[in-house]
C-alpha cells in the first residue's frame, strides 16, 4: 500500500492520547484528522483501541557486521528490531570488524548492510589513540556521533582513550556541534581480589561504582571546558547522579541515557554461573536501581537505549558459568518496550511519560526531529502500533535475533507489538514479519 488511513481511539500527538485517523501517503504522514475518517478507495486500518504512536527509535545498538556477522548481523538485528516496534537504531562504532574509526571503514560497513535494513539505520563513529585525526572525515562522511570508551572495550581493536585524546578533539566535535558519546568508566586497582569467576557478586565488585563516577567526572570537565555536546551512554552508577544534575543546570549540551536492564533486573536476584547478565557496566543492587528509577521518574534521563550486544553462547560462556571469560554485553533490542512498559506499570509511570523517551527525546539527540519521533504531518511514516493490555511470555520462537540467548528468555510481560510500519510499509503485521527492506540508510546532514 502507498496510501492508506490508520485509525485509533488512542493515537499518541502532541505528547497525548487522542482519537485520530492517520492519512499515510508515498511514506509520510500527509495528513490527522482528529475523529474517524473513511475516504472512498483508500484502505482504512481500523486499530480500535491500540495505541498508535511513532516508532521507537533505538540510540544504542551493536550489530557486529561486518566481520562479526557470526555474533548478529544487519539481517537478524533489523528484523529483531522490526518486531520489537523499532523503526530507526544507531549502529556503535565496535564490535564490527573493522570498527568504525576511518571513513574506509565506515564505507564497509554501509556496504555489508545493503539488502538487509528492514528498519531504518543510522551510524556513530569511534575515537581511539591512534585515529584522533580521522575524525573530523568520519564526521563530514555522515556519522551521528563519535562514540569513546574510557576503559578497555572488550575488543582489541577498539582500545581506551584518555583525557588527552579527548582534548584533542573537542574543538572538531564543537565545530560541527557533534556529541562525543562516552562509557564511563575509569578501571583503577582498587577492587576486590577475585576468588570464584563464576560469582556475581566477584564480578559486580570487581566493577565498582567509583569507575563510573570517576569517569563521569572526566566527561563532565571536558564538556565544561569546551562547551561541546557530551553523552554519558547507559548510565548504572546512581551516584553519578546528583553531579550530572547539577552540571545540567548551567548547560543543555550534556545528556544521558540508561538501558532496560539496569531498570529491569536486580543484582541480588542475578545467580552465580549466569553469564547471560553479564554487561559492563553491570547491572548493580536494587537500592541502586530503585534511584535510577527515582531519576527517570523526575525526568532526569534524557532517553532510553537497549545497548544490544549480541553474541554466540560460547562468547557468553554459558557452559563454563564464568563471568570474567564471558563477553559483556545484553541481548535485548527487540524487547525494549515490553520490558520497560511492564516496569512502568509497577511504578506507576504513565505510558505518555515513557514514550517520548523511546521517540521524540532521542530523535532531538540525532538531529531527526524534523522527520522522525512524532505523528506530525510531513513526518516520516514510522509508526509502532501495539496492545498494553497484552501479557506474553517471552519465548525462543519468536526471537529475531541471530542467537536466543538472553536474561529476557521465559520473561512474562505487557505490550506486544501488533503492527510496525517503516516508512510508511507495513513491515510487521500481527506480530509477524510481513515485508522486508524497507528501512533506509540514514546519514546524519552536514
Amino acid at each position: 500500500m502507498t496510501e492508506f488511513l490508520i485509525y485509533s481511539k488512542r493515537c499518541f500527538i502532541n505528547n497525548r492520547f487522542v482519537e485520530a485517523t492517520i492519512h499515510v501517503k508515498n511514506r509520510r504522514i500527509h495528513e490527522i484528522y482528529f475523529s474517524i475518517q473513511k475516504i472512498e478507495n483508500i484502505p482504512f486500518l481500523d486499530y480500535d483501541n491500540l495505541i498508535v504512536m511513532p516508532g521507537i527509535i533505538d540510540a544504542h545498538v551493536h550489530i557486529n557486521e561486518p566481520g562479526r556477522d557470526h555474533w548478529e548481523g544487519f539481517n537478524t538485528a533489523t528484523r529483531a528490531a522490526a518486531i520489537g516496534g523499532v523503526t530507526t537504531l544507531i549502529e556503535m562504532p565496535l564490535n564490527a570488524s573493522p570498527v568504525t574509526t576511518n571513513v574506509n571503514a565506515f564505507k564497509l560497513k554501509q556496504k555489508a548492510s545493503e539488502n538487509k535494513l528492514h528498519v531504518n539505520c543510522g551510524f556513530y563513529g569511534g575515537v581511539i589513540p591512534t585515529n584522533t585525526i580521522d575524525i573530523e572525515s568520519l564526521i563530514e562522511a555522515g556519522v551521528f556521533g563519535i562514540k569513546g570508551f574510557l576503559t578497555h572495550s572488550g575488543i582489541d581493536e577498539f582500545p581506551n582513550i584518555s583525557k588527552n585524546h579527548l582534548e584533542a578533539i573537542a574543538p572538531i566535535l564543537k565545530k560541527h556541534n557533534i556529541p562525543l558519546l562516552l562509557h564511563c568508566e575509569v578501571s583503577d586497582n582498587d577492587v576486590p581480589f577475585v576468588n570464584n569467576p563464576k560469582s556475581y557478586q566477584n564480578y559486580l565488585e570487581s566493577r565498582p561504582q567509583h569507575w563510573e563516577t570517576n569517569a563521569i567526572n572526566i566527561a563532565l570537565e571536558i564538556q565544561k571546558q569546551f562547551d561541546i555536546r557530551v553523552h554519558i551512554v547507559h548510565l548504572s552508577a546512581s551516584n553519578g547522579i546528583n553531579r550530572i544534575t547539577e552540571r545540567k543546570e548551567s548547560t543543555n549540551r550534556l545528556t544521558v541515557e540508561t538501558c532496560p536492564h539496569y531498570l529491569y533486573f536486580y543484582a541480588e536476584d542475578i545467580p552465580d554461573e549466569s553469564p547471560i547478565f553479564k554487561c559492563a557496566p553491570p547491572i548493580r543492587e536494587k537500592a541502586n536501581n530503585d534511584k535510577l528509577w527515582k531519576f527517570l521518574l523526575n525526568d532526569g534521563f534524557d532517553f532510553l537505549g537497549s545497548d544490544h550486544s549480541p553474541a554466540p553462547p560460547e562468547r557468553k560462556q554459558l557452559e563454563s558459568g564464568d563471568f570474567f571469560k564471558a563477553w559483556g554485553g545484553i541481548s535485548g533490542l527487540q524487547f525494549t518496550l515490553p520490558i520497560l512498559f511492564s516496569e512502568c506499570k509497577k511504578r506507576g509511570m504513565a505510558i505518555e511519560k515513557l514514550i517520548p523517551l523511546l521517540t521524540n527525546n532521542p530523535a532531538k539527540f540525532l538531529g531527526l526531529d524534523s522527520k522522525k519521533g512524532a505523528l506530525g504531518i510531513g513526518f516520516d511514516a514510522d509508526i509502532t502500533v501495539w496492545d498494553d493490555t497484552k501479557e506474553f511470555k517471552i519465548n525462543e520462537d519468536t526471537i529475531q535475533h541471530k542467537h536466543k540467548a538472553t536474561p529476557y528468555l521465559n520473561e512474562t510481560v505487557f505490550g506486544k507489538v501488533i503492527h510496525t510500519f517503516v516508512n510508511g510499509a507495513h513491515v510487521v503485521k500481527d506480530s509477524k514479519i510481513k515485508t522486508l527492506e524497507q528501512g533506509q540508510l540514514l546519514l546524519k546532514d552536514r
